[in-house]
């Protein structure tokens, strides 16, 4: 058996074969009606007025099928005496390329419609989620009008109200793609509220870019790279380094596993 390729050249080519082209009309196509399945059946959409607005889990779907990839740069606090408020920076890193192809900006305020009464954890995480989707949407916005829906991020919408609403729940870990990378389960209450106090350190802009490296290794699967991709930007520090540990473990124990074979 021939050895897994590992040169920079044979992962991005191995990237470019698995992911739709754009310039191709037919994967266009192809594309659209796979995103409109995808985001049906996992009801990733808002309604607002009758119309259906696609939440970002379905813009980032988006983008793992084109392989561009989100990468939070800044989380910057920006609040006042009188506001509590966030502002966030994420550009698009375009695997099959290996550049930069757009970038997003947005802000939250506990002054907005239905936020009043949010916790800070929750304005600062808002505000990297809009960013995120902004910056698809920068990009990809004719894709979605494609697959059927609106093209403006679920969560730019004002649709809530201002009544006092529980702050959403500390985001735990995510499920990992690879074996041995397990769930961790949520936290008591007590350590819940003490995470809610602090402010969470994010998973900085080199350790995505390490995830995203060891993730296009070709022993890594489409299925656990989609799932990885998805949340990558849910990790804080300590887990991301918990997720580089385990995908180097991964990528070893499968390389070992195949020599063996041969």
């Amino acid at each position: 058996m021939n050895e897994a390729p590992k040169t920079t050249k044979d992962i991005t080519k191995k990237v470019k074969a698995e992911s739709y082209d754009i310039a191709r009309s037919d994967e266009t196509l192809d594309l659209a009606k796979d995103l409109a399945k995808f985001i049906k059946e996992n009801k990733l959409t808002t309604n607002v007025q009758g119309k259906e607005f696609v939440n970002v889990e379905g813009w980032q779907y988006a983008g793992s099928r084109l392989g561009i990839v989100p990468i939070v740069e800044h989380v910057i606090n920006v609040s006042s005496a009188e506001e509590m408020k966030y502002q966030a920076k994420v550009t698009l890193f375009d695997l099959r390329h290996g550049a930069t192809v757009g970038a997003g900006f947005a802000v939250c305020s506990n002054k907005e419609s239905g936020k009043k009464f949010y916790q800070e954890f929750a304005i600062m995480s808002m505000a990297q989620t809009r960013a995120i989707g902004k910056a698809y949407r920068n990009c990809l916005a004719w894709i979605i009008r494609a697959a059927g829906y609106e093209p403006t991020p679920a969560e730019e919408m004002d649709y809530n109200t201002n009544t006092p609403v529980a702050a959403p729940a500390p985001a735990v870990a995510v499920a990992q793609a690879v074996p041995a990378m397990q769930v961790v389960p949520a936290e008591a209450p007590a350590v819940a509220a003490e995470a809610a106090a602090a402010p969470v350190q994010y998973a900085t802009a080199s350790q995505k870019e390490e995830i995203i490296r060891l993730l296009n290794h070709p022993v890594i699967t489409r299925p656990e790279k989609t799932k990885m991709l998805l949340n990558i930007n849910r990790l804080d520090e300590e887990r991301a380094i918990q997720a580089i540990a385990k995908l180097r473990k991964a990528i070893d124990d499968r390389e070992n596993g195949e020599k063996a074979a041969a």
